[in-house]
């Protein structure tokens, strides 16, 4: 295990084991201060440039507050994230908010037993609307990207495991997730999936705030093979402790996986337009970031 590696795996562990031990609120204060401070420091480069191109600025025209207010709300997601497993469930998921007509959308395709495909980007706490999920079905099944180390893996498996969540490896499984996610839809079940960045090369090429970037196909192409519903879904938060969950209704996936999928960032793209500060997008998401490597890998733009 490389330098990096190891106190990579440290470093998740201590969260994990310390933070859940502090009271809520200095935990929150903490995560917070820190969060502002590095935001108003200019944060990441790469959120400040994909921030861009939600605003349809130059990256050093992005506002102070807005990076101050993305960083804020990161650190908050990495406080609730190590406090989630020592949270009663109840509680924590008292705590979002499900507007009654996206609640509606949600029950109505639930309830035809066909199973539901929830699509959603980087936004907010998804392991908070995770948890609110489990208090609705009893479970989920969705994916986990095999990170380096193993050991650091095997630790964000088994905290989303701990939370209800029935993780599928996206690589290096027994069998390939794809068939376990689908029979699972065919079951009735909901399969939840990150879906903004595509993380192999099998993505399809979308306008995304008006420049190309690959998004991945396997939401469309679940509903289209199970019969599921697929339905964009973001979170994004409010006052205090609280936040939000929208839910839009299923989305035409007779026109195929491509179109289905643009639907898909249309959805993305309107709903992070109006809560971008809640968008946790710090890699390079757009062709125009890619590194040569990743073009290499996707051979070329896919256009």
């Amino acid at each position: 295990m490389s330098l990096g590696g190891r106190v990579a795996d440290w470093g998740y562990g201590a969260g994990w084991s310390m933070v859940r031990r502090l009271p809520e609120r200095t935990a929150r204060r903490a995560f917070d201060t820190v969060g502002a401070r590095v935001g108003s420091r200019g944060g990441p480069d790469q959120l400040r440039r994909n921030l861009s191109r939600v605003l349809g600025v130059a990256p050093d025209e992005v506002p102070t507050d807005l990076m101050r207010d993305a960083m804020r709300s990161y650190a908050r997601y990495w406080c609730e994230a190590f406090r989630l497993p020592a949270m009663d469930f109840a509680t924590a998921a008292s705590r979002v908010y499900v507007a009654p007509p996206d609640l509606a959308n949600f029950e109505t395709a639930y309830a035809k037993g066909k199973g539901v495909v929830f699509a959603l980007p980087h936004s907010g706490n998804w392991d908070m609307a995770g948890v609110w999920l489990v208090q609705q079905t009893g479970q989920f099944a969705t994916v986990a990207e095999r990170l380096e180390p193993e050991s650091l893996f095997r630790k964000f498996v088994a905290f989303r495991e701990s939370l209800g969540f029935e993780i599928f490896p996206l690589s290096g499984g027994e069998r390939p997730p794809y068939e376990q996610l689908a029979q699972r839809l065919r079951d009735g079940g909901v399969v939840c999936l990150l879906g903004e960045r595509d993380l192999a090369k099998h993505g399809v090429p979308v306008e995304f705030f008006g420049e190309p970037t690959r998004m991945p196909a396997g939401a469309a192409k679940l509903a289209i093979d199970t019969g599921a519903a697929l339905m964009p879904v973001h979170h994004f938060f409010t006052d205090g402790p609280n936040s939000q969950i929208l839910c839009d209704p299923p989305i035409d996936v007779s026109v195929g996986v491509g179109p289905a999928t643009q639907a898909v960032a249309d959805a993305f793209a309107r709903n992070i337009a109006a809560h971008p500060q809640d968008w946790h997008m710090l890699q390079p998401l757009w062709e125009a970031d890619w590194s040569d490597e990743r073009r290499a890998r996707l051979g070329g733009t896919g256009r």
